[in-house]
């Protein structure tokens, strides 16, 4: 499979325990058919497709297995034999399901879901998603009623309080830029998906001396984030680290534990010529380097903590166009 751009790799690859950083990729796509997206993308990943329930199917390759499906379980589980339907369904049968599975296709994304993979192996999304897009598949831009993302679930290099609060603190001051640049379609600022977080949690979150144990670290996101629909949603991460706590906030059989942050915000603007998985991954990459120089994130946290201060500067100009800046400044783009 043909490439066109290059994953950068940022300077921390292992975990504690010394194992390569792995990272989970979820692509919404519209504009092809199931089974014809299953065939594609065991072709093009080399593997073999195995359905495992309807409209989800397991593409076993050597990276390990991805998973395609109808992304909307009312539609996956619906089974016409249900009592509960109408008779008048039930009679159709086979011809109900073809007409509910046409209109599925129509407006429900179809979803790849990626085993986690080592950073390092990131070129397969590459140039599947180019393949992707030379076979006809369709993102956010091609109608308002589609709202289709690209998700993000990077291992971290470990759990501890500290190290948290750096990515949180990172997040909080990249946010407005990255939204800037991955979250463009209109359909999707019409939803609630990838809302901020709250200015409370940011002003708890920004105040020097922050050094939270990891109790005090979810309780603080937890009072005022109580949900998935976060455009960085911990709640996974939060599951991984202590479930029985998040559970006292929230109550939500579709919150996976997991070692990762959850990245939701940026669009899957696939059959745009000029929109690439490695421009996504690597404004991702961008955080990650700033994590890592502790000098350069603790300016950055003092100058977007003064950016929501009222002030000249932060009415004649915006944080967007003032991080970037600093951003090209300190050679991180």
């Amino acid at each position: 499979m043909a490439s066109s751009g290059t994953c950068r790799m940022p300077d921390i690859l292992r975990t504690h325990e010394h194992k390569e950083r792995r990272v989970g990729v979820e692509i919404e796509i519209s504009g092809l058919s199931y089974e014809h997206l299953v065939g594609l993308a065991a072709r093009l990943l080399s593997g073999q497709a195995k359905e495992s329930s309807r409209y989800v199917s397991s593409i076993h390759t050597d990276l390990g297995d991805f998973t395609i499906e109808l992304d909307s379980d009312p539609i996956k589980d619906l089974d016409l034999t249900d009592s509960n339907l109408p008779e008048s369904i039930r009679e159709l049968g086979g011809h109900a399901m073809d007409i509910i599975d046409a209109a599925a296709e129509k407006i429900v994304p179809l979803e790849i879901v990626s085993p986690p993979l080592p950073f390092t192996e990131l070129e397969a999304i590459e140039s599947l998603c180019d393949e992707l897009r030379e076979a006809g598949a369709l993102g956010s831009r091609e109608a308002l009623v589609y709202a289709f993302g690209l998700q993000l679930n990077p291992e971290l290099p470990n759990l501890k309080p500290a190290t948290l609060v750096a990515y949180f603190r990172a997040f909080a001051a990249l946010y407005d830029w990255l939204k800037s640049r991955h979250q463009l379609d209109i359909s999707r600022k019409f939803t609630n998906y990838i809302e901020p977080w709250s200015s409370r949690y940011l002003d708890t979150l920004l105040a020097d001396g922050y050094e939270p144990d990891e109790q005090t670290l979810m309780e603080d996101y937890l009072h005022t984030n109580p949900t998935r629909n976060r455009a960085l949603d911990l709640l996974p991460l939060f599951s991984h680290m202590n479930d029985e706590l998040l559970r006292k906030y929230v109550q939500d059989s579709r919150i996976k534990s997991r070692p990762t942050l959850h990245y939701r915000l940026p669009d899957c603007d696939i059959d745009n010529p000029k929109w690439h998985f490695s421009t996504v991954w690597n404004d991702w990459v961008v955080l990650e380097q700033v994590v890592t120089h502790a000098a350069d994130l603790d300016e950055l946290t003092r100058l977007f903590r003064d950016s929501r201060k009222l002030s000249f500067d932060n009415l004649t100009s915006s944080w967007t166009e003032r991080c970037h800046r600093w951003l090209e400044a300190k050679g991180y783009v």
